[in-house]
């Protein structure tokens, strides 16, 4: 551990319950699992600036009508959001165009259903807490912490909206006091997915549990074989990161959590490795 360092960075008041980020251009754009809003915070200005999704974007939605947002990636030009599926309101994609500042939103409903029909995930344990774009494939990351514990990655064939094809790879990660560690997010840097996990108590996507802890890891993208995963926190339940700082001795990261307080406001972590871990 002494090759991985995690430090609270800074604090952002105007957003709470944080899922996802990506840091761009000096600026961190963030989204929130209670809220149809992007979120711009920048570096220099020390501003935070909101991004309407919709027409009728809201703050603080009762959790029975979010659309629990839950991953951001970057496709080019647009910020891709991505609704957790665990719902049926929640199975919303949305783009985010950075140069025209206008939004697509799709309903993905057909998809999650066939992602369901192929994989044998079902209604109460679907969970796609993260999205990476992988030679043109979209690899999902099911979050285990339903009550079948299926883990693992959901492989769309060279379409998000209508693939030739739908695997699943499951994968165990590690547990804590007898509760599975579970994705909470994955981003791709270098050829390497580096991803996130949570050991969460409970046995459902929709309620929260005690939070036991957070790990980050690194996948193969060819074969998904986990070639590292380290521990990092006791209390934290990180739910986002992004690459921030990168040099041939380190990579550093940037991380979310989602508290579960209903405070508005977001602390954001710093996340040092050491290259010569992997």
């Amino acid at each position: 551990m002494d090759k991985i360092k995690l430090e609270l960075f800074f604090q952002i008041l105007g957003i709470g319950a944080t899922s996802g980020l990506v840091f761009e251009n000096d600026s961190l754009f963030l989204v929130s699992d209670s809220s149809s809003f992007l979120y711009e915070y920048n570096f220099s200005s020390n501003r935070l600036d909101k991004i309407k999704l919709f027409e009728n974007s809201r703050e603080s939605i009762l959790k029975k009508d979010k659309p629990d947002f839950e991953s951001i990636t970057k496709i080019e030009n647009s910020f891709l959001l991505l609704g957790s599926g665990s719902t049926q309101k929640r199975m919303l994609a949305t783009k985010y165009d950075l140069k025209t500042k206008k939004t697509i939103t799709t309903d993905l409903t057909d998809l999650f259903g066939k992602i369901s029909a192929s994989t044998g995930i079902d209604d109460e344990n679907l969970n796609i807490e993260g999205a990476v774009n992988y030679k043109n494939n979209w690899l999902l990351f099911q979050r285990g912490n339903g009550s079948a514990n299926q883990n693992g990655i959901v492989i769309l064939k060279e379409s998000l909206e209508n693939p030739s094809t739908i695997t699943f790879v499951p994968l165990i990660l590690p547990t804590e006091k007898a509760v599975n560690v579970t994705f909470t997010d994955a981003i791709l840097v270098e050829g390497k997915i580096y991803f996130l996990a949570a050991a969460e108590n409970s046995e459902s996507t929709f309620e929260d549990g005690e939070v036991l802890g957070s790990w980050i890891g690194v996948l193969n993208p060819e074969n998904f074989e986990l070639e590292m995963v380290e521990k990092i926190t006791n209390q934290h339940k990180f739910e986002g990161l992004t690459k921030y700082q990168n040099s041939s001795e380190e990579i550093t990261f940037l991380l979310c959590e989602d508290d579960d307080s209903g405070i508005v406001k977001s602390d954001i972590y710093k996340l040092a490795i050491k290259k010569t871990i992997r």
